[in-house]
């Protein structure tokens, strides 16, 4: 029986009624190669442009772009080729053969199947193998099939569009499952100092940015930490960040410290950043053994804050520090002596938790004096540990009046009276901090601040 194919009205009334047009491929194998095109009235829908191929092979050479559905007669031979004369109407398994090839052919297309109407297992079996919908030649009129058409070509773009948001949560899964393994894990087995942090990328949907942080105590007892600000936001930063933090790691349990380490940290940021214009900027801290001491290296990074006990928190020294990681081919950092004291609290932080904008019209950057007069005001509520990072990032983000756009990374180093009563009396005793081999014997020699 004929295939009927809307028939596209070539007057200017239709198409000044009608704004889309849809094009449909017919592959039949009509030995008589006829189409009946009934007239549709105006209102029956969108307009449609008709191609016909009588093969496989034809079908491949007319299916552009532009092509929106393809109707295919199941009782195409899976070869191709037009049926031999006194061939049954019955597709059966050659049938859905045709259509897989088609939809391997064509797989953004929308696809109808036509069948005989005895045949309704096989149009359901053609549904379940990726056809949009299917069709009985005996029912089909020009109505029926222009509405077909229209379903089969939303139902295909709605069923791209889950599947590509399906591809996309996986994919942002497992980024999240990444990236929270590339996150660190603090190795602070042993040690009575109570360590916290907070980390915001300033990347929509992401959990990883630019900064980077971690803690790890050495055999000797030392603790050490950082902090790093990779310059830019994207992926690639990210990925950096991760890279100099794994190195620092790696040279600090390899007993690297202070320019020394510094100086290698610089060597792999040139060899791994993708172009000269990246730097980054750190701050190194390793405190003593027994907790009352360190050293301090920066590099073009904000000084970290101290909060000792009966004393309001303030920055500790950064006359001293070196340039950014990267801009200076033989820079030298400095490694200066810090008196911590009994019991502290120590805040390292990169420069996305002070360039937040305060005042009523945000103009202004919070900077380090407001941040300073913002955890003196947090701690003067008795907000310790993980409670006042949190309160602190949720500050200033209120400041800032929304999110920030930087990314934000705290960690926040402790030595309670606990910590201290748990020591032994001569733990510690005598002990000072390790000097890295090349450290200037000037800044050794500096008095206690």
């Amino acid at each position: 029986m004929p295939v009927p194919v809307p028939q596209q009205h070539s007057d200017a009334a239709a198409d000044a009624s009608h704004d889309a047009v849809l094009t449909l491929l017919v592959i039949e194998d009509d030995p008589a190669g006829t189409f009946t095109v009934p007239e549709l009235p105006a209102a029956a829908g969108t307009r449609v442009r008709i191609r016909t191929a009588r093969n496989l092979t034809e079908a491949g050479r007319l299916l552009t772009d532009d092509v929106d559905c393809i109707l295919l007669d199941l009782a195409l031979p899976t070869g191709g080729e037009t049926r031999a004369s006194g061939a049954g109407d019955t597709a059966g398994p050659d049938g859905l053969a045709t259509l897989e090839h088609v939809l391997r052919l064509a797989p953004r297309h929308a696809v109808l199947a036509l069948t005989a109407q005895d045949d309704t297992a096989l149009a359901a079996e053609a549904v379940r193998v990726g056809a949009q919908d299917y069709l009985f030649r005996d029912e089909l009129d020009g109505r029926l099939l222009s509405r077909a058409i229209r379903y089969a070509v939303e139902r295909k773009r709605a069923d791209v569009a889950q599947r590509r948001l399906t591809e996309s949560t996986l994919r942002a899964q497992e980024n999240a499952r990444l990236e929270r393994g590339l996150l660190p894990t603090p190795l602070l087995e042993g040690s009575d100092l109570r360590f916290a942090a907070r980390y915001r990328p300033g990347r929509s949907r992401a959990l990883l940015g630019g900064d980077f942080y971690d803690t790890v105590r050495t055999p000797d007892g030392t603790v050490h930490a950082m902090i790093g600000d990779v310059c830019g936001h994207g992926p690639d930063e990210a990925a950096l960040g991760v890279e100099l933090r794994i190195a620092w790691r790696a040279l600090t349990l390899a007993g690297l410290c202070g320019d020394e380490l510094l100086s290698t940290l610089q060597q792999v940021l040139e060899h791994e950043r993708e172009s000269e214009e990246i730097f980054a900027t750190l701050c190194t801290v390793d405190i003593a053994p027994d907790g009352r001491r360190a050293g301090l290296c920066l590099a073009g990074h904000p000084a970290p804050l101290i909060a000792r006990q009966g004393q309001a928190a303030r920055l500790l020294p950064y006359e001293d520090g070196g340039p950014a990681l990267g801009l200076l081919p033989r820079a030298r950092w400095p490694r200066r002596h810090v008196d911590l004291g009994s019991t502290w609290s120590l805040m390292m932080y990169t420069d996305g938790l002070i360039e937040g904008r305060v005042g009523p019209v945000g103009t202004q950057r919070l900077g380090q004096d407001g941040m300073v007069a913002m955890i003196n005001q947090q701690l003067a509520q008795g907000l310790t540990g993980e409670d006042l990072l949190e309160a602190a990032v949720a500050r200033v983000r209120e400041l800032n009046g929304g999110e920030l756009t930087d990314d934000v990374a705290v960690l926040l180093l402790d030595r309670d009276r606990e910590s201290v009563r748990r020591r032994t009396p001569d733990c510690g005793r005598g002990r000072s901090i390790p000097r890295p081999r090349n450290a200037n014997p000037a800044n050794a020699q500096r008095p206690p601040l």
